[in-house]
């Protein structure tokens, strides 16, 4: 395939140093790729002009797999794809559209490429839409979104799907990821990193120490938190059952806590992350599991209540807060055999807040329902709305985020109204169909 000739079509004059070293990579080894760089280097084309030589026009199978966070990224890459006249057949697959249509476009185009959302490539492998057989090549695009714990069951359900893989792609424009083991990333892959130099901790995170006059340090997290009054703050532990113990004590202090890590099952892992993103719960009790992959903002405070075991952990932890242009603060509670790390780098000054006269934690500002209906059952964000303003004596301003999945979802309301609330939806049906609607603990 005449590569020179694409980019003279693309009216591009030679690709830049990050896509010459994708190109070598991916073309000159047979090993698995991750490539590293930031927004709008021209990570498409960097995994798209490789991968064309690699596949055969003259098949009507599809031999590649790109999968996408967002039906954006699928169409947009799809039409770079088209674009550059390539000789190979491409579509986009997505959700908010009919799954039936996108079939019919399947079978009239033949493609040798799908770029597509986890769950919508799910839902045609599954129906046989896409033979499964063929597919030689993974793409993972915006990995960085496609690994986070909302589509973690969908990716791992996907790639064991497919029998005959023999290669993965992954790009990203940040560093801040733990690839899963499930996605069987080969020990003999190539990185290639081009994002830039970053400062280990950011100017806009102030770094304290807490000393406890006991090894045991639950008396010390206690009254740190008591200082914080509502703000949201993660505590990181090193093991499941600390973080069980920590929670469990936590809440019978009466804070209102959230509990993650990887013993959970993925339903409480997302009833637990969601309580605590939509403001139902002023604390995440954590590993270092809730260090990747969670984007939530106006995350206060991290609170090292076990000492990172390595200094990749400790910046993931703190990455945590102060996203953006926000600020944030890291604590590290220390017992009289502990010091911080040295790899910690800033100035660490001694917290001196601590004698608070805050004496009971306060409630969060909201909290969260489970509906026992989602997207299946035709149920949309207007519908829940509309449900608890007309049914459960609420306002708008009495609702916080709504999450619908396939067959239930989320919503988040005012402590104050939910016993109210609760009463009066009780029997009610939404949509004419009669749910389960309940309080996540």
């Amino acid at each position: 395939m005449d590569i020179q000739r694409i980019l003279t079509k693309l009216r591009i004059t030679e690709l830049n140093e990050m896509q010459q070293h994708a190109a070598e990579a991916i073309t000159g080894s047979d090993g698995d790729v991750v490539l590293l760089s930031p927004t709008g280097s021209g990570k498409t084309l960097a995994y798209l002009l490789p991968l064309v030589q690699l596949l055969d026009s003259t098949s009507n199978d599809v031999q590649a797999l790109v999968i996408t966070p967002g039906r954006e990224l699928a169409l947009q890459s799809h039409q770079v794809l088209q674009s550059m006249g390539c000789g190979l057949r491409s579509t986009a697959c997505y959700g908010g559209r009919a799954a039936m249509d996108e079939h019919k476009v399947l079978k009239e185009v033949k493609p040798q490429i799908v770029f597509g959302t986890p769950g919508r490539l799910n839902d045609h492998l599954d129906k046989e839409n896409i033979s499964r057989y063929q597919i030689r090549y993974l793409i993972i695009d915006e990995f960085d979104k496609c690994l986070e714990m909302g589509f973690q069951a969908e990716m791992q359900k996907l790639i064991k799907s497919l029998p005959g893989l023999q290669r993965r792609i992954l790009l990203s424009a940040t560093n801040a990821e733990q690839i899963p083991q499930f996605v069987n990333m080969s020990k003999k892959g190539t990185l290639i990193d081009f994002l830039p130099e970053e400062e280990q901790t950011p100017e806009r995170i102030t770094l304290y120490e807490v000393h406890s006059p006991q090894k045991d340090k639950l008396e010390t997290l206690k009254q740190l938190l008591l200082s914080f009054d509502d703000e949201s703050s993660i505590v990181f532990l090193n093991y499941r059952e600390s973080v069980e113990r920590v929670n469990s004590y936590l809440r019978e202090q009466g804070f209102t806590t959230s509990c993650f890590h990887g013993g959970l099952e993925q339903r409480q892992r997302e009833d637990q992350l969601y309580r605590f993103s939509n403001g139902s719960a002023n604390v995440l009790v954590a590993t270092d599991l809730a260090s990747r992959g969670l984007d939530i903002p106006n995350i206060q405070n991290i609170i090292h209540y076990h000492l990172p075991e390595s200094q990749e952990g400790y910046i993931h932890r703190v990455g945590r807060t102060a996203r953006w242009d926000a600020t944030g603060r890291s604590f590290f509670i220390l017992n009289a055999t502990e010091h911080i790390p040295d790899y910690v780098e800033g100035e660490i000054v001694e917290y001196a807040a601590m004698s608070s006269q805050q004496t009971e934690p306060p409630l969060p500002r909201m909290t969260t329902l489970y509906i026992g209906k989602g997207k299946k059952d035709k149920i949309s964000k207007g519908d829940i709305v509309g449900f608890f303003c007309k049914n459960g004596g609420l306002t708008a301003d009495d609702i916080g985020r709504i999450d619908v999945k396939d067959r239930y979802a989320y919503v988040a309301i005012r402590r104050e109204k939910l016993k109210q609330t609760l009463h009066l939806v009780q029997g009610q049906k939404i949509k004419g169909l009669k749910t389960i609607i309940e309080t996540i603990h």
